[in-house]
């Protein structure tokens, strides 16, 4: 695929995710695919760090490097990669410690011991 078309594909797959996440009630803003890394791919999720990823085939640990270089560099919350390849689902990756500490915050919401 021509460069042009990886940025459209991702692009594509950018609107795809905000839209997905604006219909479970969530309030996504597009960072835009041609800002080159200048703001996050989508703004919307309180504590996550999106990175957006629509590829046939994703080196999964160089999509979450950025994500943890770009959770750090925009302070906006613990990476994650969303991807997606044709025909699929989306999915979630991310660290195993972000992924735990998320789930004790769902499960003890108050923050009393358990």
């Amino acid at each position: 695929m021509s460069s042009a078309g990886s940025q459209r594909k991702g692009a594509d797959g950018e609107r795809e995710l905000a839209s997905l996440l604006t219909r479970y009630g969530y309030t996504i803003e597009r960072g835009g695919s041609l800002s080159y890394g200048t703001i996050p791919d989508l703004i919307g999720l309180p504590g996550i760090h999106i990175e957006c990823k629509r590829v046939e085939r994703l080196n999964l640990r160089k999509a979450m490097d950025q994500a943890i270089r770009d959770s750090v560099r925009f302070g906006d919350g613990s990476p994650v990669v969303f991807h997606r390849q044709n025909r699929q689902e989306w999915l979630v990756t991310m660290r195993f410690a972000d992924w735990i500490n998320l789930y004790k915050a769902v499960r003890n919401p108050r923050g009393t011991a358990k």
